[in-house]
């Protein structure tokens, strides 16, 4: 019997890193997609619990309302501002005071009730001499309530 020439046996070529198979690039590109998806639906629960928790003090600041207006001034400007830190970014809204804060309340808004309507008092009534009548009040929680329903339509 004739011996039969045999080679040794021969190993494949490494597995090359590129180019990466389907998967790698499916991942990829979700990956991204992915991130900023969660980046959006981060930002929109916390905007809606923000809106929800500022109309809740808002009703407890209405039913706390007695008679003293400046403290209801106060707790409903701080309010406010809290409300907007927490939707939009601090350099845009930290640093707002009088006019320019009415001016920022008042973009979300289409006519401009916070420089030209009931919103006003809350930049002048600590100046004015008598404290804003209860139907001004009035008309500037309805504002107030108007702005925070503005503000979770955004999201």
């Amino acid at each position: 019997m004739e011996q039969l020439p045999l080679r040794d046996i021969h190993l494949p070529d490494a597995v090359s890193f590129w180019p990466p198979a389907p998967g790698w690039w499916a991942l990829a590109l979700l990956l991204p997609a992915l991130i900023a998806a969660l980046r959006w639906l981060y930002k929109r629960i916390r905007r809606r619990d923000a809106v929800k928790a500022a109309a809740q003090l808002l009703q407890q600041i209405r039913r706390e309302h007695a008679g003293d207006a400046k403290p209801t001034l106060v707790a409903l400007s701080a309010l406010l501002r809290r409300v907007a830190l927490s939707t939009a970014s601090r350099q845009d809204v930290a640093s707002l005071s009088g006019k320019a804060w009415l001016e920022y309340l008042d973009r979300s808004l289409p006519d401009a009730p916070f420089t030209q309507g009931p919103g006003r008092c809350l930049a002048d009534a600590q100046y004015r001499p008598q404290p804003p009548a209860e139907a001004e009040l009035d008309a500037l929680f309805e504002l107030c309530e108007r702005w925070l329903k503005q503000q979770a339509k955004k999201s």
